[in-house]
């Protein structure tokens, strides 16, 4: 920037640095800033470790205070210190003009500081997340009694809390109504930013830690060895793991390797961490020979070399600079199928993850496709051990029981156990993997929970409705000439609407999707995609999350289930920020516990106010829009209805799932809204375009 600045418009720059680049180079580039006088804010990641390439200590470092005297010293203009605990600096001698402030003002002192001509500093005090985490895995620091949990009922999905937080633990997960978000918990670093989204879903639980599920133990031999382990050629056998940073893929290429070494053989190591400690991408090559391995050969996994990849992370195994590692001729894939969110789907959920199929054909392409094995690893080891931290562990298991791993299982658990962590959990995780390859359904028997069925749902909403059950069953009657995926679908959606407001408003949606089916089937039949964005969006409007609708879901027992059977012993507080106490002052949610509940179970009775003279939330700009858009949306159904010809289908279907751009909560919800409808409005001439066209 000090050769840039004199030829361009920006007039203030912001430049990130960690403090292990600080104390060891980067120092000379703030003297160097200060003598050109350039207005330059360094935001100084003090976080105590030197995360780029491991955790590793800093060398050279010093303390906080010492270091804002320091700044001081240099010339710089002002230091504010941004802190998760500032009470900690209460009496500290920091360098005059220096001030700390909590963590919630971090944007505060991101503007103070552009204002000022010169050179100034953040310093962003915290230690590294991800290392703490390992720490408390190792019994280094305690582990917090306190956790997050989303209630996805309430969640909206709108991916606020990842764009708050940056976290990686924050996932996108589809659910019954759409995609909602959940906290990975055996991933949560603990730091708590992500409650700042604006939502009512988060609950903060205070627990004695999370309840850990014991599967049937497996013990030693009770799975048969594979027929034949692949032989090591003259080259070596080459292992190229790609994975994600943080979930042990460095630790699962140490475990192969000494394994292998203990088998009196040669191993090339290498692991290719970069930016990976939390989310990134992580390459580990592993070379196994049978004698002295040749020294002019690198230790990387090169072009085409590879006999087995081992695809913790199926995303990052399409990527180019791991494709080429695969040949047709040569390359075995182990594959976990369930695909882990990126960053970019995380924080924007526009962004649509490529589907397990797509990714399956292209690696089947660059591999020998007919001896590949994929399993559903994540979920697996989820639903058995509720901590996907094993799934590195399940997937050597499957390797090894495919027999594309050239070592012993005994050497296998051996290398575990020299690893001293989770000992014993690793070498149930390693078994359960040969199982699953060795008997799938034995595995699948202890996975989650089926998805209930028509019937199953029926059933659910009549004992929930009470005397209204008759008439959901006549409103569930009109639907039979649905096929059973859609009577599914409306029976859910019939139930909620019911139990949200009444059996007038659940006739209202009826009435409608089944005009949208009546209108589809005599112009595309076979088809149901429009009957389907219907049944998903219009339900999805008509059932908008205001008070009385959040009352009641948090209120219902099955999330409360969850709770139960994730934590051990919770106590849950509600993370609230209400709209009338908000619109009067209140900047930042409450964190309300049991007492709170008697006057949640006040809201529910009273939604028939909904939308009258006498509704109390309901004058606010936000319920309004939210009504509007049910009207707004039921146009557009009887506009496709009068429209819909077999040349303009595609668009109709796309202009139907148009409210699922619509998510969140007050001002995130008018600026999905927004777009939304501008999106309708640019396509909307399209219906008739089309047709004329053809």
């Amino acid at each position: 920037f000090i050769g840039v600045a004199p030829f361009v418009d920006a007039v203030h720059f912001v430049q990130n640095v960690g403090d292990g680049t600080f104390f060891h180079s980067a120092s000379q580039s703030l003297r160097a800033c200060v003598a050109a006088g350039l207005d330059i804010t360094f935001k100084l990641l003090y976080n105590r470790h030197v995360a780029m390439t491991g955790g590793q200590a800093l060398t050279g470092g010093s303390d906080v205070v010492t270091l804002t005297r320091y700044l001081e010293s240099e010339g710089v203009k002002r230091t504010i210190v941004v802190s998760e605990n500032p009470g900690a600096y209460r009496g500290a001698r920091l360098a005059a003009g220096c001030t700390v402030y909590p963590r919630e003002r971090y944007e505060d002192a991101v503007r103070e500081l552009r204002a000022v001509a010169g050179t100034t500093v953040l310093l962003f005090d915290q230690e590294c997340a991800a290392e703490k985490r390992r720490a408390r895995k190792r019994g280094r620091l305690p582990e917090p009694s306190r956790y997050v949990f989303i209630n996805e009922d309430v969640c909206e999905g709108c991916g606020d809390c990842g764009d708050v937080s940056n976290c990686m633990s924050v996932q996108p997960v589809e659910t019954e109504f759409g995609r909602k978000t959940q906290i990975h918990q055996s991933s949560c670093n603990k730091d708590y930013s992500c409650t700042r989204g604006d939502c009512p879903s988060f609950l903060t639980v205070y627990a004695k830690g999370l309840a850990r599920r014991e599967a049937p133990r497996l013990e030693a031999g009770a799975v048969p060895d594979p027929d034949r382990l692949p032989e090591v050629p003259a080259g070596g056998y080459c292992v190229y793991m790609p994975g994600i940073g943080g979930t042990g893929v460095v630790t699962t290429n140490q475990v192969l390797a000494y394994a292998a070494l203990m088998e009196g053989r040669a191993v090339q190591v290498l692991d290719q961490t970069g930016l990976a400690q939390k989310g990134g991408a992580v390459l580990s090559s592993l070379v196994i020979s049978d004698g002295e391995p040749d020294p002019r050969r690198s230790n990387k996994v090169g072009a085409g070399q590879a006999d087995l990849l081992l695809a913790l992370d199926a995303l990052g195994a399409v990527n180019p600079v791991n494709a080429d590692r695969m040949s047709p001729a040569r390359t075995v894939v182990v594959a976990d199928r369930t695909v882990q969110p990126t960053a970019e789907a995380v924080r924007h959920v526009e962004l649509l993850m490529p589907g397990r199929s797509a990714i399956q054909r292209a690696i089947d392409r660059w591999s020998r496709a007919d001896e590949n094995v994929w399993v559903d690893a994540g979920r697996t080891v989820e639903a058995i051990f509720g901590d996907q931290m094993m799934t590195n562990a399940f997937m050597l298991g499957v390797a090894y029981q495919a027999g594309r791993l050239p070592v012993r299982a005994a050497s296998i658990e051996a290398a575990i156990e020299l690893n001293g962590v989770a000992v014993d959990r690793n070498r149930q995780a390693f078994r359960y993997g040969r199982l699953a390859q060795h008997d799938p359904a034995a595995v699948r028997e202890l996975g989650g929970e089926p998805s209930r069925t028509l019937a199953q749902e029926v059933e659910r909403y009549r004992s929930l409705l009470g005397r209204d059950a008759s008439a959901y069953d006549a409103l569930l009657a009109r639907a039979e000439g649905l096929d059973e995926r859609l009577r599914r679908l409306l029976a859910i959606r019939l139930g909620e609407l019911v139990l949200y407001q009444d059996v007038g408003y659940a006739r209202r949606y009826l009435d409608r999707v089944l005009a949208v089916r009546a209108r589809e089937s005599q112009v595309m039949a076979g088809r149901d995609d429009l009957t389907e964005a219907a049944i998903r969006q219009l339900h999805r409007l008509m059932a908008y999350k205001d008070e009385y609708e959040v009352a009641r879901l948090l209120l219902r027992g099955e999330w409360a289930e969850r709770l139960r059977r994730t934590f051990v012993e919770p106590k849950v507080r509600l993370n609230l920020h209400p709209p009338f106490l908000r619109e009067r002052g209140l900047k930042r949610k409450l964190e309300l516990g049991a007492w709170f509940t008697p006057l949640l179970r006040l809201l529910p009775p009273m939604r028939h106010l909904r939308g009258t003279r006498l509704d109390p939330f309901g004058r606010s700009a936000v319920r309004r829009l939210e009504r509007d858009l049910v009207g707004w949306y039921e146009d557009l159904l009887d506009e496709i209805i009068r429209e819909l010809t077999p040349a303009c289908y595609a668009v109709a279907v796309q202009l139907a799932a148009a409210p699922d751009r619509i998510r969140g909560y007050e001002q995130i919800k008018v600026r999905t809204a927004a777009i939304a409808r501008e999106y309708v409005e640019r396509r909307r001439p399209e219906l008739r375009q089309v047709e004329v066209a053809s």
